[in-house]
């Protein structure tokens, strides 16, 4: 830097000096600020002192009340009658829990809000124990009704008040809340029939309706419900966790199992609403209906909780009619995701397991469904395998008529060859398929006769897609090297690899990978088949190896069972094209195909359609050439 360049530096930083200096505060001004800096600090300390006062008189008053027990006693009556009023003899008391059960469930109830407090399913266990799996406990859960009472319209809810047992026995118990007046009390009854899932419920208003306000026509249900993990990966639970609901005159509906969401229920009113967890759910019903107004569903994600699933709420509608005794009846399922146990209930309950849509559903309602029941006693994984020898002997046609198209192609290569050789690389397109056209028709062969046969089998692939992972019948069944076929097996867990993990997974899934395997050994073979195809589309062939790679992405982190199932479907298949092979000589074949090229032709309707395509479009590249 030079002389003139430091002296400009040097007077510029002078002239910044100056200007900062004349434009600072005056003394006067300093004075001023620091008096009001000091005012702002002693409001502060006074703000302090006031709070740590107050805080020291609200323990003085609590000391107080403790050290004058008269006085205590006094001012506790009248704090409690003048909160509660008529509630007030039932606003303390001691907690206490009351069970009741049959064969499959057994019910705790606690005696503060006369509520389900915890359920336990007798018959069934979590993943890895061997106590009976509890569906929901404590804190987990709230169920209560809330009331506004009197004039002013002031707000109760059922579960802050303590009820009194009037009578029980092993399968049912009835607990009331009682008023200031004899005759004035909330009542809940719970009972149980035997080897049941449901519970029958009621509540009864009985001298209510001098208490409840007047111009209030509707109380509203409040049911609160954290799904605890119950499976071996808590990651499968949340990516199905959900709540379905059921209006009256409308189909089953439901919520997004993969983020939060609110619905308002005021288009029909409510018949259930379910809060469904992987293989089990908790669904309260109506004996009549849920009042739509007012009426809501939320789900709550708990992304980050590593013992529960889902958060879920419902608040539900009442009808009150303000008579001098009422009672609202309604019910519990607390059980398994079982397709036939929900059907018997004839509340479409059995509609929140995903069967697959439109025809797939009745592939598994037909089939899958009934077969898995009836041979409930065998090991799933042979289950599995009956499964897959049924469904491939009714394939068998199709599977007869993919082998025989591809045969019929194979043997016409020679024909084939010599027209590839006749047009070259560089011969007009359109003039070389209509040629392949002719032959094929000449010889009686349709190329697209071996696709659609495979189409035809994806209603059944995709059915079995949607219902095995949701199929109760296979959860904690192990086989072979699973221990349960409900969810994904790893013979190797190799952990956090950032890219990997969000492609593949972090395991490895053995029956995956047989899957894989044996998919890629099914599409080598089968292009060997139809070779001419893959001539004629080479990017096909391309696509045709990577979809088993996109498909084992998917299926590692899947139900080993359907894994399992897509092997066996693919080690049948081999078995057929063996056999068909054995049989079909494809000598006899290429003398038919000669028969056929022999006589006179006559167009198929497609065939024709395929070739007046073609000649269409040969007219419309030449117009654009000239």
């Amino acid at each position: 830097m030079d002389k003139k360049s430091l002296i400009g530096l040097g007077l510029i930083a002078i002239i910044l000096g100056v200007w900062l200096w004349r434009s600072g505060p005056t003394p006067e001004q300093k004075a001023a600020h620091k008096r009001a800096l000091d005012s702002i600090e002693k409001v502060k300390q006074q703000a302090l002192a006031n709070e740590l006062a107050a805080k020291h008189a609200a323990e003085v008053a609590k000391d107080t009340l403790k050290t004058t027990t008269v006085l205590s006693d006094s001012a506790k009556q009248v704090m409690l009658a003048s909160q509660y009023r008529d509630f007030a003899p039932a606003s303390k008391g001691t907690q206490e829990f009351f069970v009741i059960e049959n064969e499959k469930i057994k019910a705790t109830i606690n005696n503060k809000g006369a509520f389900i407090s915890k359920l336990e399913l007798k018959e069934h266990h979590r993943s890895g124990k061997t106590e009976p799996l509890v569906l929901f406990e404590g804190d987990s859960a709230r169920f209560a009704i809330a009331l506004m009472a009197f004039n002013d319209r002031k707000k109760f809810y059922t579960d802050e008040f303590y009820f009194t047992k009037i009578n029980s026995t092993s399968t049912q118990l009835k607990m009331r809340l009682q008023t200031t007046s004899a005759n004035s009390y909330i009542e809940f009854t719970y009972s149980l029939k035997p080897n049941d899932y449901i519970v029958d419920a009621d509540v009864a208003f009985v001298g209510m309706d001098k208490i409840i306000t007047s111009n209030e026509d509707q109380l509203q249900l409040l049911w609160n419900m954290h799904y605890p993990s119950q499976e071996k990966y808590i990651s499968k639970e949340k990516q199905v966790a959900t709540i379905h609901y059921k209006q009256v005159g409308l189909e089953v509906d439901d919520m997004s199992p993969m983020k939060d969401e609110r619905k308002d229920l005021n288009d029909a009113d409510i018949k259930w609403v379910c809060f469904k967890q992987q293989y089990f759910n908790a669904t309260l019903i109506a004996k009549s209906q849920f009042e739509k107004a007012g009426s809501t569903v939320q789900l709550g994600m708990l992304a980050d909780s590593k013992t529960e699933v889902k958060a879920a709420n419902a608040e539900l509608g009442i009808k009150y009619n303000h008579q001098p005794s009422e009672t609202f009846k309604y019910q519990f399922y607390f059980g398994p995701n079982h397709y036939n146990t929900l059907g018997n209930y004839d509340l479409e309950l059995e509609k929140i397991i995903p069967t697959g849509w439109s025809l797939f559903s009745y592939i598994n309602k037909g089939l899958v469904i009934p077969l898995f029941n009836w041979l409930s006693s065998l090991n799933m994984g042979i289950v599995i395998l009956i499964l897959t020898i049924i469904i491939k002997i009714v394939l068998l046609p199709i599977a007869y008529k993919t082998y025989m198209s591809g045969a019929r192609m194979r043997v016409l290569k020679p024909e084939i060859d010599a027209l590839n050789e006749k047009f070259g690389k560089n011969a007009d397109p359109m003039k070389k398929q209509q040629e392949q056209m002719a032959l094929y028709r000449k010889a009686g062969v349709n190329p697209l006769s071996g696709c659609l046969p495979m189409l035809l089998q994806f209603p059944l692939l995709i059915a079995l897609f949607a219902f095995i992972p949701a199929a109760f019948e296979l959860r904690q069944k192990a086989f072979l090297w699973a221990d349960d076929l409900s969810t994904y097996d790893s013979i190797w867990t190799f952990g956090e690899i950032p890219v990997i993990n969000s492609i593949y997974g972090d395991h490895v899934s053995l029956f995956a990978a047989l899957m894989f395997v044996s998919t890629i050994i099914y599409t080598y073979m089968n292009s060997n088949l139809m070779p001419q195809q893959n001539n004629q589309m080479p990017g096909m062939k391309v696509m045709m190896y990577l979809m088993p790679l996109i498909f084992l992405s998917v299926m590692n982190s899947y139900a080993a069972g359907l894994s399992w199932y897509y092997f066996l479907a693919n080690m049948v298949t081999f078995l057929q094209n063996y056999l068909f092979k054995f049989v079909i000589s494809d000598s006899k074949i290429r003398l038919e195909l000669e028969a056929n090229m022999k006589k006179p032709q006559k167009k198929g309707g497609f065939a024709a359609r395929l070739e007046q395509m073609a000649k269409q479009r040969q007219a419309e590249m030449n117009k654009k050439k000239k």
